[in-house]
């Protein structure tokens, strides 16, 4: 996420960023930190970011340079509209940065046919990596804007157009970092896997795991945050019943069958519980587990 921000915001420039949760409130910490001007775009706790809304504040604020959104909203499992809010942009003019941390190789994210401009998501969500790492990618048009910049980047270890030196192959490569070689080879492996099953297939995983998993809280009275079209099916926020003590399912959960599942963050604290389905994680047995394992918490 900063590096994003960092190499293509400037001071005194101005971003319309959508919050919608916990990490649209973060890319608004990162504008600031920039020394630019953040228009938020408000939407509720577990509903999408609205074209609507974004398209008002675009005609608004005609000098905005980015547009910033999150695909998939960790802290409340609602997956926006990136292809929409992409064309938005465009047609106004803005570069995008788009956080992709939960939904990369979870639900469908069409880069390139979307024209997103700067896509950042992390290894450790459906890639089924170690943590650490944070695959990134940048498009032409953001890559000439960091070519364009009036400021030095304030990070110097961020800073793409060092990095970009760094990568220039062979010859004339300047030195910059020691790659995390491990964690690297980790994230190829990830990669591999997820290659061989094919990113559709691994898509119609994370559904099927999230249909089971919805067909048992159904049965336990159990509610979803999300409205249904919106609903990631890797990250599943659900309602806490009326008269359940949070911490206490949860501690349970965690100490009789070595499960875990997140609290709620922000403005779902103690009213949700979230229960991921990611990559390697989304399979039939540890649905059945948490299925079971709540039950018993319950009763």
């Amino acid at each position: 996420m900063e590096a994003c921000f960092v190499n293509l915001v400037e001071p005194g420039e101005k971003v319309i960023v959508c919050r919608n949760g916990v990490f649209g409130d973060r890319m608004r910490e990162n504008v600031e930190r920039c020394g630019a001007t953040a228009v938020m775009v408000d939407d509720a706790w577990g509903a999408p970011v609205s074209p609507e809304n974004v398209e008002a504040a675009l005609k608004a604020h005609p000098d905005a340079s980015t547009l910033a959104f999150v695909h998939a909203e960790t802290s409340t499992g609602a997956c926006s509209d990136a292809q929409t809010l992409a064309r938005l942009a465009r047609e106004h003019g803005c570069l995008t940065i788009v956080d992709a941390v939960t939904s990369l190789g979870g639900v469908p994210l069409k880069v390139d046919e979307w024209q997103l401009d700067a896509v950042y998501s992390g290894s450790q969500k459906c890639l089924s990596c170690v943590p650490g790492l944070s695959p990134v990618t940048f498009s032409p048009r953001a890559v000439a804007k960091m070519q364009s910049r009036t400021h030095k980047v304030q990070s110097w270890f961020l800073d793409q157009s060092l990095v970009l030196g760094y990568w220039s192959g062979e010859g004339k490569r300047s030195y910059h970092h020691t790659a995390p070689v491990n964690s690297l080879y980790a994230l190829h492996e990830s990669l591999l896997r997820l290659y061989q099953e094919g990113l559709e297939h691994a898509w119609q995983r994370h559904q099927d795991m999230h249909q089971h998993l919805k067909a048992g809280l159904d049965e336990l009275g159990i509610t979803f945050v999300v409205d249904q079209p919106y609903r990631l099916p890797q990250l599943n926020a659900v309602t806490i019943p009326d008269g359940v003590d949070d911490a206490a399912v949860r501690q349970h959960l965690l100490t009789t069958y070595n499960l875990e599942i997140g609290a709620g963050l922000g403005d779902l604290a103690g009213k949700a519980w979230r229960i991921g389905l990611m990559g390697y994680g989304a399979r039939h047995e540890n649905v059945a587990l948490c299925l079971k394992a709540l039950e018993n918490a319950l009763r």
